[in-house]
């Protein structure tokens, strides 16, 4: 014998499923709208939090550096020995707007751009201070 929960009969069970079907339907979407999400700075905090930290990390610290870089290059004269970031040891023998002439070896002179001076080792004769 078989028991149904809607009766005996076709129409039950239809009668059944189109008086049930709505509220049933709607209950997720209930459930939806009473579970409030996220607050929207709660959400961009974890992102905010990131790009702050990358700017302390690796930004501000080479911006410093490339300002003292360009200090560095600025501050360049005739005499002062220099290391070129291919490697070259040479000493500079005249300054040109967006150039330095460097001599590398005797009567062996190049022109280099300022971008491509590394470091100085000596300031006219007196060696520099590693800081």
């Amino acid at each position: 014998m078989r028991v149904s929960l809607f009766g005996n009969s076709f129409a039950d069970f239809q009668y059944a499923m189109t008086n049930m079907a709505p509220p049933l339907m709607a209950l997720p979407l209930l459930a939806q709208q009473t579970a409030p999400g996220p607050n929207g700075l709660v959400t961009m905090l974890p992102l905010v939090l990131l790009v702050g930290g990358m700017y302390f990390l690796m930004i501000a610290p080479q911006r410093k550096k490339q300002k003292a870089h360009e200090k560095m290059l600025s501050e360049l004269q005739s005499g002062d020995e220099v290391i070129t970031t291919g490697g070259i040891y040479a000493t500079i023998t005249n300054v040109k707007d967006d150039r330095f002439v460097l001599r590398i070896a005797d009567n062996t002179k190049i022109e280099l751009g300022k971008g491509f001076i590394q470091s100085v080792t000596k300031r006219n004769g007196v060696a520099e201070e590693k800081k």
